[in-house]
């Protein structure tokens, strides 16, 4: 299986800053990501991830100045190059937003990273979900979710035909003749599509993977379809192992109609564990963590998920079923776990914004309890591994790498060490040819 690591400063739980046992002011220290780095790369862990928004909030911050998401962070690139500098195996994986970058900017920074990590970059390609981003860069809204996507499509396009400006051997540095590269193959694109006219190439040698490695996590029908299209690595938040092996088989089954195997891609689930020597200690350490949860914070997440303002409501009462929206325009899979929880499980306020949680499958257990989960859906096909999202870091983090990881690999389940240098190597990822390979080689 597959194993990466969302870096979220002190931890995904809105409390985790609050209640870990180092640093809370660690948000701009590089030196305690490099730890975090290193501590994967010593779990041989596939990639190191980083998430990001292009905005801060800028409203309720009464509840963001208690849950500081994404108000006090790197900008990936920049934190993934020094990342470079001091691993040597694992990945290096961050979000850019095809709404709000130009294709030719995301094409030259991501090879740049591939070069500077020797093969070891990934771009996870979203449309962004908040009004927050939109209003930076002149909108009052995002686009529809339809359009974003329509865009996104058309950007990945635009981005692998610039990574395919040099051929692999373009770079010859021939001092006897003087030529530093061979104009033959050096190739320049000439695209006009309905949102990107793009007549250039790429400054840069193409990368040791070819490609950095295409991410992408949408849940919705045109999220699959992009996925289907261009991902190789997809995260997924589905909480339910039946839910999970259906959104699997569905999307690998899209794949056939690109002309692409189902090898070709990874789907990596998301899990929040916390480790106790006993399922109750586990059970505790999450306790602790909810009791610090401000109902603030609690309300501004399902306002923010669910695209609908409840605070007026009583926090000890079931939620009227009036009061959901009728569709998401911003993230899928998160609405519609919110609207199941309310429809379902009839919970009141308190009740809901304590138990959601952001989609993914959460396990508080033992070592074993744990890795018995991950094998269950590893073997159930439900998923090729795991995205980790630990409430707490680095104190979840640490007896999982200890305890967690040596357990899987007594299993069988996981690699023992690196047997490839890139990211490609490591998640058994194909390096895609250039386009214009066969082109050369017939002309040869």
């Amino acid at each position: 299986m597959a194993l990466a690591l969302l870096a979220q400063g002190n931890g995904l739980h809105p409390a985790g800053w609050i209640k870990t046992g180092g640093r809370a002011d660690i948000a701009n220290d590089v030196g305690y990501f490099a730890d975090m780095a290193r501590l994967a790369e010593q779990g041989r862990f596939d990639l190191f991830f980083v998430a990001d928004t292009p905005a801060a909030r800028t409203d309720n911050l009464d509840a963001w100045s208690r849950h500081p998401m994404y108000m006090n962070t790197f900008e990936p690139i920049v934190l993934l190059t020094a990342m470079a500098a001091v691993t040597n195996h694992i990945g290096l994986g961050g979000t850019a937003s095809a709404s709000f970058y130009e294709p030719y900017n995301i094409a030259r920074l991501y090879a740049s990273l591939d070069h500077a990590s020797g093969g070891r970059a990934a771009w996870n390609v979203v449309t962004s979900s908040n009004d927050y981003a939109a209003r930076n860069f002149g909108l009052q809204a995002l686009p529809p979710h339809a359009r974003r996507y329509d865009r996104a499509r058309e950007f990945v396009q635009v981005v692998k035909a610039l990574w395919d400006s040099y051929d692999d051997d373009a770079i010859i540095c021939d001092k006897q003749s003087g030529v530093y590269f061979d104009p033959a193959r050096f190739h320049v694109i000439d695209h006009q599509g309905e949102f990107f006219k793009v007549n250039g190439a790429l400054n840069i040698a193409r990368t040791p993977q070819g490609h950095p490695v295409i991410i992408q996590a949408g849940s919705s029908s045109a999220g699959r379809e992009l996925a289907a299209e261009t991902a190789e690595v997809v995260f997924t938040s589905d909480d339910n192992l039946d839910a999970a092996k259906a959104f699997y088989t569905d999307l690998k089954g899209r794949m056939a109609r690109f002309g692409r195997r189902p090898d070709q891609l990874k789907i990596l689930a998301g899990l929040s564990p916390v480790i106790g020597e006993s399922a109750q200690e586990a059970e505790d350490k999450y306790q602790a963590l909810q009791e610090l949860l401000h109902p603030a914070v609690g309300l501004t997440r399902l306002a923010q998920d669910l695209e609908a303002d409840l605070s007026d409501l009583p926090l000890d009462e079931p939620i009227p079923l009036d009061r959901i929206p009728k569709s998401a325009n911003l993230t899928k899979l998160y609405f519609d776990q919110i609207t199941r929880l309310i429809r379902e499980e009839n919970l009141t306020l308190r009740q809901l914004y304590q138990r959601y949680e952001r989609g993914n499958k959460a396990i508080r257990g033992t070592p074993a309890q744990v890795a018995d989960l991950m094998e269950e859906w590893f073997t159930a096909g439900a998923c090729d591994g795991y995205m980790l999202i630990f409430p707490v870091l680095p104190d979840d983090m640490r007896p999982f790498v200890e305890k967690v990881v040596p357990e899987l690999q007594r299993r069988g389940l996981f690699r023992k060490e690196y047997e490839g240098r890139t990211l490609r190597d490591h998640l058994g990822l194909d390096r895609p040819a250039s386009r214009y390979a066969t082109t050369l080689a017939q002309a040869g």
